[in-house]
């Protein structure tokens, strides 16, 4: 009998933790008359810290590049070959009436180049969220953002004018990050940047940056971000960008950024840093909430799909701020129902499998925005954090610190 196949669409944080936790901790605890086999694809063959990229995409000096991206494959060879198999492909159609999914490979994946169409028996969409800007993660594979940040890097010794727009985390961060490199930071007797030598623009439409945490620290990051000779706009849209490719398809061109108040800002380098997009245009619209990202509920599973559908991470519509953490608060919870489902369909009776576990998202404020490498805000569980602590816990590597065992699967050693 052919194995029952699990696909698992996506290979950062969600998808590598879940197919850790399943092979740990759901696979050996399913009846031994049935036959698994997992199927990971995803768009790139390595993992990588995505939260790193405002200081990674400046320098491969910024972090060792051996930790800031993992070969995938290499994640699972703990594992027996007939468990786990890693696609290197893109999602392309999801058939949740005929449960098929179909992957357009790689283009660097030299072994298969035609569409490949794989039957389910339970799937997990674990696909993320794409940047506006190809500097700020993984939207294609690990060559394309290599090759963005070459470009990027290319032209920073010449660039006299950056603009940036969005005043969250990744815009923040950006700013903080570029002005410190390219204007110091001023001393305790002086100000290296009175007269920055680049002229860096952040652009938000908030009255306040970073609007998740109180007001008495967007004011201090906005002294922070001062220090390093960044200028902040508020309560101020970019409307328009000539050309329109600038910052997305064309990260290295000039362009003139039309504000909602009429003004015009000229800039040798825009980044755009305004939000994510769910990587969900592979899925039938009936699947999808109003916010483009999967229509699933609190134990994680997509109920108009069809039996044995989750949808987990930035692209879960049950979670309200999908941010590492609550990823990783997730999967446990994500991992117990399919264990539980994967029962029933193998013929165990429902007295035997217990109950959902239902999905609750601690919305308590935690952030922590570093501002350059030795200064930044944050909140905890609500609490407000000194800034040697965000320096501590995320300023140092952008939590580089962490992703070992989260890519290893050490993390999952324990069944939560």
């Amino acid at each position: 009998m052919a194995p029952k196949n699990i696909v698992i669409l996506g290979g950062s944080y969600g998808g590598l933790s879940t197919a850790h936790y399943l092979l740990k901790h759901v696979l050996p605890g399913l009846p031994p008359r049935d036959a698994y086999h997992i199927i990971m694809v995803s768009a790139s063959s390595q993992a990588m810290c995505r939260q790193a990229c405002p200081r990674a995409m400046i320098s491969d000096d910024m972090f060792p590049q051996d930790k800031l991206f993992v070969h995938i494959p290499a994640q699972f060879a703990q594992y027996s070959k007939d468990q786990l198999r890693f696609v290197h492909g893109t999602a392309t159609r999801l058939d949740h009436i005929n449960r098929t999914i179909s992957i357009t490979p790689s283009s660097n994946n030299h072994t298969a180049m035609e569409m490949t169409i794989i039957d389910f028996h339970a799937l997990v969409i674990a696909t993320g969220a794409s940047t506006p800007s190809p500097l700020h993660g993984l939207n294609q594979d690990e060559a394309f953002l290599q090759n963005q940040w070459t470009a990027f890097r290319s032209a920073l010794p010449t660039a006299k004018r950056i603009v940036i727009a969005g005043g969250g985390p990744a815009g923040i961060e950006t700013a903080g990050e570029l002005g410190e490199y390219l204007n110091g930071r001023s001393g305790w007797f002086g100000s290296k940047t009175s007269k920055p030598r680049v002229s860096i623009t952040v652009v938000t439409s908030g009255s306040q940056i970073l609007p998740a945490v109180r007001p008495a620290l967007a004011k201090k990051a906005e002294k922070f971000l001062a220090d390093v000779g960044v200028t902040v706009l508020k309560n101020t849209r970019v409307q328009a960008v000539s050309p329109p490719e600038a910052g997305t398809s064309h990260v290295t061109a000039n362009a003139t950024v039309t504000l909602d108040n009429g003004r015009l800002l000229d800039a040798d380098i825009y980044i755009p840093a305004t939000g994510t997009k769910p990587n969900t245009g592979f899925i039938d619209p009936s699947l999808l909430s109003k916010d483009q990202r999967v229509n699933s509920n609190n134990t994680f599973r997509v109920e108009k799909a069809g039996p044995r559908v989750y949808a987990v991470g930035d692209v879960a519509g049950n979670v309200k701020h999908p941010a590492v953490h609550v990823i990783l608060d997730s999967i446990p919870v994500l991992c117990a129902n399919i264990k539980m489902d994967l029962r029933l369909a193998a013929g165990v009776e429902p007295s035997e499998v217990g109950n959902d576990r239902v999905f609750e998202e601690d919305t308590r404020t935690n952030q922590l925005v570093p501002i350059g490498q030795s200064k930044g805000v944050g909140e905890a569980m609500g609490f407000q954090l000194p800034s040697v602590l965000v320096w501590l816990v995320k300023g140092r590597d952008y939590w580089l610190w962490t992703t070992g065992m989260l890519w290893s699967g050490k993390h999952w050693a324990k069944e939560r």
